[in-house]
């Protein structure tokens, strides 16, 4: 499989699953990540969801320079399948890499090895980044006369500083872990042998959480970015008051007022 997906304990893992290949996205891995994430999006036992990649080389390395990018230039027809699918409609890659796919869930990233063009578009619609110690990101489509279409000429200046996002862009150079830290775009920088188990707290502290006040939140910030103050704060009302009217709006209160922990039914 090109990605292992599992459900436990109300988290979803996805792990993107060609360590051979830097964890780079063919055919295969983009639709089977699409239906991972319809599948956690839809299903309401899943709180939370975790995505990283498979070896200690790398997270994602992006698009498969031999697989899936002479799809979409036309230097090779497709054969399988799954090539047919993908080079039929150019949109599949980009709902793979969340770049417009509408998921208010919360996604956390385990960055187990390097996030390079792809793979670090992907990480613009993540949540809480975890990133291991050497881990590099960068942009790196320009060195091969290609343009990064996943959001990184949109998604990236709303989430760096504009002199520091040009640079990545127009020189395709790398930056570590610990400068993306720096810069705010990775929450925290760990061993690699603890990227996972901090993702997991993450994940599990979210998970115990009100479930349709987390989607309400993620919801709210992703829809106010870019509008007016008073636009802003309109909508910010309009998600957010219907939280107060559920059951589990009654139940945290009363469970914090009986010293227990709250039953959330995500009602």
């Amino acid at each position: 499989m090109a990605l292992i997906y599992e459900k436990r304990d109300g988290i979803a893992y996805l792990t993107l699953n060609r360590p051979e290949a830097r964890n780079s996205l063919d055919p295969e891995t983009i639709l089977e990540l699409i239906a991972a994430w319809e599948d956690y999006r839809d299903d309401a036992s899943v709180r939370c969801a975790i995505i990283t990649g498979a070896g200690d080389k790398a997270f994602c390395a992006g698009a498969d320079l031999g697989k899936l990018i002479p799809l979409f230039t036309g230097a090779k027809k497709p054969e399988t399948e799954a090539e047919k699918t993908v080079a039929k409609d150019a949109t599949m890659a980009s709902k793979a890499l969340l770049r417009d796919f509408e998921l208010y869930k919360p996604v956390i990233a385990a960055i187990n090895g390097h996030a390079i063009a792809g793979g670090m578009e992907l990480l613009y619609s993540t949540d809480i980044r975890i990133a291991a110690e050497g881990a590099k990101f960068g942009l790196q489509e320009v060195k091969w006369a290609i343009f990064p279409m996943t959001g990184s000429t949109v998604k990236l200046p709303r989430q760096l500083p504009y002199a520091r996002t040009m640079e990545i862009l127009l020189t395709g150079e790398l930056m570590d872990a610990e400068e993306a830290y720096r810069l705010g775009f990775v929450n925290r920088v760990v061993p690699r042998e603890k990227v996972m188990e901090e993702a997991e707290r993450f994940a599990r502290i979210i998970a115990d959480n009100g479930p349709l006040a987390v989607v309400a939140l993620k919801k709210a910030v992703l829809q106010c970015i870019g509008l007016t103050l008073k636009e802003g704060l309109a909508k910010e009302l309009e998600i957010g008051a219907p939280v107060f009217l559920t059951r589990d709006a009654q139940e945290g209160p009363r469970a914090f007022k009986e010293k227990r922990k709250p039953r959330y039914e995500g009602r």
